[in-house]
């Protein structure tokens, strides 16, 4: 490196080319956003739109999504992640101001020479020092820039967490409503199977019917009799997990209403339109805000290539006598150029190096819109699927009740055998059991079609809370 003292025509020079900021090569990205998703309709409304506690509804699971986004740690996680950034991004505002910086000092230093007598030269000082440097060539201004897109992107960021605890937790509710409509359909069976087994056991003793019929209805008792224990497994284990969610360790049970799990009676949801999609997604907009960045870090580097200008002011007291030092005022003003001479080409690989991160950041940014419209189609396809699939479990349920009630008067009146009463039954559970597991599938269905298509938020303007005088108005999010 190298210094220079400037002149006017010198200075005059370098601002004619500061208007240079070397981000030409960065392209745009691109899109090509159709015009409406290749399964739905184009529709001015999404359930997107809609906010976690009007789209879900249910008391109990809303206090749920509450309490997560509080005490959820990967949601505190994130909010600390924004006042990190919120931080750094002042910091990089303050760059392009002056720093004044103060000194006091007193030294003391002797000369000793081999043909000289000794000499003692003390030296007192209290010093204040301005520096500024201009931002010739924009760096500190990209540095402010690339400062607020990180701020921004950990906004986003804070925003898809919140989106994804809200849908998890719906997932483990509904999938906890789930496995008790599942146990309690098993125990209503049980009852029965009990006390078919008693009225086989009276009719066998009473020598009515043979062993084989009272062994079966011994065997389809203890079959049903034993997914029970799984089931309160899997309860206890979804219970734990949505106490992981809500931040808290294990302990009482989940609140969730006593009532099984009914079924979906709601239309197709509205997905809205595609152009729509990018700005209410918050893990998109976190992806353009990493753009900007990169794009920030281009000019960065690029700046860099090109001198740096200084100017520095300071000013004091300065004597070698503390009983005079009040008397002697200092004053020292200096304007530099540094300016990078020979580097082997360092700064210039630098330079391309960020280029080739931005285009990085343009495909990521890229892919992660195409991924965003698979997920909303895939999630279409699925809650189509899943309704389909509920309507046929629910014909078939009915049917299968039909079935037993026929097979148990054909028995009573003595045209059938007990196993056909027994093999009605065992239709009508596995009817019951798939039933439920159809609608469970459509619950969570509906869940991710809600989380795929961004919902969860409202946007409000705000300011980032550094109290560093910054004016930029910023997206953040009210729940």
């Amino acid at each position: 490196m190298k210094t220079i003292q400037l002149t006017p025509l010198a200075l005059s020079a370098l601002f004619l080319f500061s208007a240079c900021n070397g981000t030409k090569q960065c392209l745009a990205p691109e899109l090509r956003i159709p015009d409406s998703f290749s399964i739905a309709a184009a529709d001015s409304e999404s359930v997107g739109d809609m906010t976690w506690m009007q789209y879900y509804g249910d008391p109990q699971l809303c206090q749920l999504i509450d309490k997560a986004l509080k005490n959820n740690h990967e949601v505190r996680i994130a909010a600390e992640r924004i006042v990190e950034m919120d931080k750094l991004f002042g910091a990089a505002k303050t760059a392009l101001l002056p720093e004044l910086s103060a000194r006091i000092y007193g030294n003391r230093e002797t000369y000793d020479y081999s043909d000289k007598a000794a000499v003692i030269d003390p030296e007192y000082g209290a010093k204040l020092s301005l520096t500024w440097e201009a931002d010739l060539w924009k760096k500190l201004s990209w540095g402010k820039k690339k400062g607020e897109a990180q701020y921004l992107a950990s906004v986003e960021d804070k925003r898809a967490m919140d989106i994804l605890v809200i849908s998890r937790v719906a997932e483990a509710y509904f999938t906890l409503l789930a496995l008790d409509s599942e146990l309690d359909i098993v125990r209503r069976t049980l009852a029965t199977r009990e006390e078919g087994l008693k009225q086989a056991k009276l009719r066998f003793e009473g020598g009515l019917t043979s062993e084989m019929v009272y062994r079966q209805a011994e065997v389809e008792r203890t079959t049903t009799a034993s997914l029970i224990p799984a089931l309160e497994e899997d309860i206890v284990l979804t219970e734990n997990a949505l106490h992981l969610l809500l931040g808290e360790y294990p302990g009482e049970p989940i609140p969730r209403p006593e009532i099984v799990l009914s079924e979906v009676v709601v239309k197709e949801p509205r997905v809205g339109i595609p152009s729509k999609l990018i700005e209410r997604r918050p893990d998109l907009r976190a992806a353009e805000m990493r753009l900007k960045s990169a794009m920030a870090d281009v000019g960065i580097k690029y700046a860099e290539r090109f001198p740096s200008f200084t100017i520095g002011l300071t000013g004091g007291l300065e004597n070698n006598k503390l009983e005079k030092f009040l008397q002697t005022p200092f004053s020292f003003v200096v304007g530099s150029l540094t300016a990078p001479v020979f580097d082997f080409g360092k700064r210039k690989k630098n330079y391309e190096a960020a280029v080739s991160k931005y285009n990085q950041a343009k495909l990521t940014y890229e892919k992660a819109v195409m991924a965003a419209f698979k997920e909303v189609n895939d999630a279409i396809i699925a809650y189509r699927a899943a309704r389909a699939t509920a309507q046929l479990k629910t014909e078939l349920r009915d049917a299968a009740m039909k079935y037993v009630e026929l097979a148990r008067l054909q028995y009573i009146g003595g045209t059938s055998l007990y196993i056909d009463v027994l093999d009605a039954q065992r239709r009508y559970f596995d009817a019951q059991i798939a039933l439920s597991n159809a609608v469970k599938n459509e619950y969570l269905a509906l869940v991710n079609l809600y989380k795929s298509l961004g919902g969860g938020w409202t946007v409000a303007k705000t300011q980032p809370t550094s109290d560093d005088g910054g004016d930029e108005n910023v997206d953040n999010t009210e729940l």
